[in-house]
């Protein structure tokens, strides 16, 4: 994160929705929206210029939708991703799944009570996945079975990972933040996140959420486990 504000670049079409978002997030001290936008276009072109910590996308916007948006700002294309946490009011499949292979790092709905938005995209700056409880069962359940998104296999994963970092992609699986991870291993939380840098690229992927559903999908975890 740059300074020490948390600083965010939101997007709706919805001028009241857009408006109470952005009022939300500037009353915390540490969260500043440095620009509120109507669509996935003007998102785009305010992450390139402002470079925030933070974008929040609507999925359904005009002139560039919401994961049209996000491929831009996170997608596996984008050299210099910015984390990309998506506030909707519809959890149709097709938008929760197109997000996630967008490559977002978090997704909400906007009946979320307030304070789970704020810490939501806390957790997102922090480099940690957020997605909505009620949705985790059944996006794990799908995307578990889509194999498309990793390209390592289960046989390969002792030989990709070392055991350490075995260990952190299944903590990390199970929902853990990198503090509770360090923690768990007793280890240091900035050593957790040097091992994720190295993680990330190793199996393909550009999110901690991402490795968390690889997990998943190559049976190192289950979701009934």
């Amino acid at each position: 994160m740059s300074g020490t504000n948390i600083r965010v670049v939101v997007a709706d079409d919805q001028p009241l929705v857009r408006a109470g978002l952005t009022t939300l997030l500037d009353l915390e001290d540490d969260i500043e929206v440095v620009a509120a936008v109507p669509d996935g276009e003007e998102a785009v072109r305010a992450t390139r210029e402002l470079t925030p910590d933070v974008v929040c996308l609507d999925i359904r916007m005009p002139r560039l939708d919401g994961i049209a948006a996000a491929r831009q700002i996170c997608g596996p294309d984008v050299e210099s991703p910015t984390p990309v946490l998506i506030l909707t009011t519809f959890d149709i499949d097709d938008y929760l799944f197109g997000a996630f292979e967008a490559g977002v790092s978090g997704f909400l709905l906007k009946d979320a009570e307030a304070s789970v938005v704020v810490d939501a995209v806390r957790s997102v700056a922090a480099g940690n996945g957020t997605i909505a409880d009620s949705l985790t069962k059944r996006v794990l359940g799908e995307l578990v079975s889509r194999r498309s998104m990793h390209p390592v296999t289960a046989a390969r994963a002792d030989e990709v990972l070392t055991a350490r970092e075995r260990e952190i992609v299944l903590l990390l699986a199970e929902g853990l933040s990198n503090d509770e991870i360090a923690r768990a291993l007793v280890v240091e939380t900035s050593t957790v996140k040097s091992h994720l840098a190295r993680i990330l690229p190793k199996l393909g992927v550009r999110s901690r959420l991402q490795a968390a559903v690889w997990a998943y999908q190559n049976g190192l975890v289950s979701i009934g486990g």
